[in-house]
């Protein structure tokens, strides 16, 4: 009992210290997925807190960390433009229409995730390859440090001679360069080396708790938190507990106008977020070996995000980065994603000034980090060893993740992965032909008989150059779908046209079925009472323990 308590107490604490770390590095990526979308940054900040509550007490993969993710923010940008324009064109105008517009859309978002936790399609994730997800991490991590090298820049505004305000990134040079490059430097040093030592402090909070003192201590003028909000137009962390909107029901007009044009952003976040939490939650199992519940999880995002709209805030989904830092951390139960988003409002309540102080370069530091650490590294290792199919699939996904987004990189892959399937089952097909003593051919059919091999399996046979009597036997066969029935179909026509007689056995039942709908000739055709116990195995386990010989077609 002592040692349970012990080890209870340690997991708490291990899970506050990373919860703390990973809200650190969750402010300053959460602000720049605000700039992304040209929204406030508190907005996102709360929308942070509420999803990632949420998902923390009730989602369905403990140690999974949400918040408002950069792949559900650009798909608003356009719709919040938009939603602008269309408020001026009300017949009393309404500024900032767009953000009222992005409100329901977050709600209808999670509406449809809810939907597909109560339907069971989380499942549908573990279909997801192996190629797939280690193109899928290793796209992720390359943008990620992509993002961070952005880092290495000031926002200023730009005034153009029409007028026209825009913000210009202008890389660092010179000290300001090299003094962001020894502070992000002195970040990664503190984490690579600090586990060496000892693993009772977390690495990423000690090293940006260091890098901090550093820099106030010698009083360097640096990029910080603070700094870089007022740099996108923001004007710090200070903020309020997030309130119920109640402006998005009185200036919101709730008709079919507005259904159809929030629907479709509603559609492609839920899908995006569903896909970029689901990932992680599987990454996170292979990472603590432990199994989460998919469906679970869609209906804590969906809730989530239904809770942020309603409360001003914006969409989100579960982040690998933020998840890897947890799991990396030490974080293992709910209550790391808890004291992530209850750390998280701290700091917009209560320690903002504080938190404006942390330098970008140890947040910086802290996702590099992350990256080396996320990064497949051994599939260049394993790129000459596994199927061709299988390497272009990783590079594939790879580059669609960077160069356009995790969901259409997962579609693209399983797609890929599907088509390369079906190619190499399309080539398993076989036919082992033997004659019997009374004249009968028999085709013995091996192979999966599907709409990628019935080319092939047509091929195995002559019409015109057969006995009167034919024979197939689909034992080491599966009729998989209408195009491997449609085949059955013609060549059987195609034996009567000639005026031969063809029998087949050993169909399954559902393919006999199917057979006798499609023509009731077929019965006359399909030869019944075929005891065959492999087909039994498959379709009824039970068959082995009570007798194959009570089971019979």
């Amino acid at each position: 009992m002592t040692d349970f308590i012990i080890k209870r107490a340690a997991n708490a604490k291990n899970d506050v210290l990373a919860g703390i770390t990973v809200s650190l590095a969750m402010v300053p990526e959460v602000v720049a997925f605000a700039f992304v979308a040209q929204i406030d940054p508190l907005m996102a900040l709360s929308g942070a807190f509420i999803v990632g509550l949420i998902a923390a007490i009730f989602g369905g993969r403990p140690g999974l960390i949400s918040g408002a993710a950069g792949a559900v923010a650009v798909i608003f940008v356009g719709m919040i433009a938009e939603g602008h324009t269309r408020g001026m064109l009300f017949d009393q105008p309404i500024e900032n229409m767009g953000f009222f517009y992005l409100m329901a859309c977050v709600i209808l978002m999670g509406v449809i995730q809810i939907f597909a936790g109560v339907f069971k399609l989380g499942r549908f994730v573990r279909l997801i390859p192996h190629p797939v997800m280690m193109g899928f991490v290793n796209g992720l991590a390359i943008v990620i440090f992509w993002a961070q090298v952005k880092m290495f820049s000031h926002k200023s505004l730009h005034v153009s001679a029409e007028g026209v305000k825009e913000y210009v990134n202008t890389f660092m040079q010179g000290a300001e360069l090299y003094t962001m490059i020894g502070l992000v430097a002195l970040t990664m040093g503190i984490i690579w080396l600090l586990p060496k030592i000892t693993t009772k402090i977390p690495a990423a909070l000690t090293a940006i708790l260091v890098t901090s003192l550093v820099v106030v201590g010698f009083g360097m003028d640096v990029s910080t938190v603070g700094s870089y909000i007022i740099e996108g137009g923001g004007t710090g962390l200070k903020g309020e507990l997030p309130m119920p909107n109640l402006e998005l029901w009185d200036k919101l007009p709730f008709n079919l106008d507005t259904l159809s044009f929030i629907l479709p952003y509603a559609f492609l976040a839920a899908c995006v977020g569903l896909i970029e939490s689901l990932m992680t939650m599987n990454l996170v199992d292979e990472l603590i070996d432990s199994r989460g519940d998919g469906n679970r999880e869609c209906i804590a995002q969906g809730a989530g995000n239904i809770m942020s709209g309603l409360f001003g805030g914006t969409g989100g989904c579960g982040m690998i980065g933020q998840t890897v830092i947890n799991i990396k951390a030490g974080g293992r139960g709910r209550l790391s994603g808890i004291m992530m988003a209850v750390t998280l409002l701290t700091f917009i309540l209560f320690t903002d000034k504080l938190i404006e102080q942390v330098p970008i370069a140890a947040l910086i530091g802290v996702m590099f980090m992350m990256v080396i650490e996320t990064f497949a590294w051994s599939s260049f290792r394993i790129m000459r060893k596994i199927p061709k199919s299988d390497a272009v699939v990783l590079i594939v996904v790879s580059a669609v993740t960077v160069i356009f987004d995790l969901a259409i990189a997962v579609f693209v892959g399983v797609i890929i992965s599907a088509l390369a399937f079906a190619w190499e089952n399309a080539k398993r097909i076989r036919a082992r032909k033997r004659m019997r003593k009374d004249g009968t051919k028999v085709y013995e059919i091996w192979g999966p008989l599907f709409f990628g091999s019935i080319t092939a399996f047509n091929e195995k046979f002559d019409v015109k150059n057969d006995p009167d009597k034919v024979e197939i036997d689909f034992v080491e066969s599966r009729v998989s779908d209408h195009s491997a029935m449609e085949a059955i179909f013609n060549l059987v026509n195609k034996y009567e046209a000639a005026g031969k007689q063809i029998k087949l056995k050993h169909l399954s039942e559902d393919c006999k079925l199917l057979l006798y709908k499609s023509n009731p000739k077929f019965r006359e055709v399909v030869i019944e009472d075929i005891d065959d116990p492999r087909y039994h195995l498959a379709e009824n386990p039970e068959a082995f323990t009570k007798g194959l010989s009570e089971y019979k077609f």
